[in-house]
């Protein structure tokens, strides 16, 4: 199942078809995700009354990608290998749904930038700097990323 980031607006519909391919496959990793991403994507419908859009679509697919990294983090630290070598094969499902993220180089510059235009280069001033770049990127880039390239350029 390739993904090549089509126009978000298919994405929904691209979920749907990949779960089903899944389920007469019998892959059963991307089964589960799948089905709770549906199921994620339904709840935020209802909630809202309408169809989602592409961009919610989108941000319950970070959220789900989030999930899982806090999870295998977690389970790494109480020494479940099983359990994280299970969330690290649901990320990689998750993943192909998500948009291509900015590099380190590219945030580097976006963050330079900000920093040179706000004036301030203290530490103090990482919450700042850090709110401009998140915002400039749109949600394009990695927050842990954007927070490392911050620190080391506030340094």
């Amino acid at each position: 199942m390739e993904l090549e980031f089509i126009n978000v607006m298919n994405l929904k519909k691209k979920i749907i078809s990949d779960l089903k391919d899944s389920m007469k496959a019998g892959d059963q990793i991307t089964r589960g995700v799948l089905r709770l991403l549906n199921s994620d994507i339904k709840n935020a419908e209802i909630e809202k009354g309408g169809e989602a859009g592409d961009s919610e679509v989108v941000e319950l697919i970070k959220r789900s990608v989030k999930r899982r990294k806090d999870s295998i983090e977690q389970f790494g630290k109480g020494g479940r290998t099983d359990l994280v070598n299970k969330e690290k094969e649901e990320l990689a499902v998750l993943e192909k749904y998500m948009p291509e993220q900015m590099s380190e180089e590219e945030i580097r510059k976006i963050v330079i930038d900000i920093i040179e235009k706000s004036g301030a280069p203290s530490a103090s001033d990482f919450g700042k700097i850090m709110g401009a770049v998140m915002k400039e990127t749109a949600g394009d880039a990695d927050g842990n990323v954007v927070s490392k390239v911050v620190k080391e350029e506030l340094e």
